[in-house]
């Protein structure tokens, strides 16, 4: 029986509007290409979204990889507010949700600047019953590890939960331990997955 709902955040609640968060930086295509692979490409923004490295240490890092750049990295991560936006069926979706009695978490890959600058895209997450975020645990997806943490805080039984990510490896991960997963590919279509595996139990 399934009892609890655990969401990832970006791209399913909220998207991860990146590159037309730096094309309103006045960045044009090549460069946004060459920001990205600089940084969200690298190892080390993994091991900012685990809380391993300060924003000032990723910021050299990423600058390590392309220093003829470097003036571009710091206006693109200067700020991170509005890098994340709002989706309209969110809190309908959580209100539904909850009203049918599930529980709500949610596992999330989250940068410190960038869960601090967009808290209000995010905001609905303190209608969640628990929430593991990676830079405060020091774990990330798809580690299996960060969703163990979420079944063992919150006293969660794996085949109780369904984990819904728009990144294939993540939700696969999540499988493994038990969870039923749903890989995220629009709205309507996790809708519908959630009726089938909620129904199929």
């Amino acid at each position: 029986m399934i009892k609890n709902i655990v969401f990832d955040i970006s791209n399913v609640l909220a998207p991860f509007r990146f590159k037309e968060f730096l094309a309103e930086k006045g960045f044009d295509a090549a460069m946004i290409k060459r920001i990205i692979k600089a940084s969200v490409m690298t190892p080390y923004w993994t091991e900012y979204e685990k809380g391993k490295l300060t924003y000032d240490e990723v910021m050299n890092a990423f600058i390590s990889v392309d220093p003829e750049i470097a003036d571009e990295l710091y206006k693109a991560y200067g700020e991170c507010s509005g890098i994340m936006g709002k989706y309209d069926y969110t809190e309908g979706w959580i209100d539904a949700l909850k009203g049918a009695g599930y529980k709500l978490y949610c596992i999330t890959n989250f940068t410190p600047a960038g869960y601090e600058q967009c808290y209000d895209s995010i905001s609905f997450i303190e209608r969640f019953d628990g929430i593991v975020c990676s830079f405060k645990e020091g774990i990330a997806k798809p580690d299996p590890e960060i969703y163990k943490l979420l079944l063992s805080r919150y006293d969660l039984k794996a085949e109780e939960c369904v984990f819904i990510d728009d990144t294939e490896e993540n939700v696969l991960s999540a499988k493994k331990l038990g969870f039923a997963g749903i890989v995220f590919t629009g709205y309507e279509d996790a809708v519908a997955g959630l009726d089938e595996i909620i129904g199929s139990r």
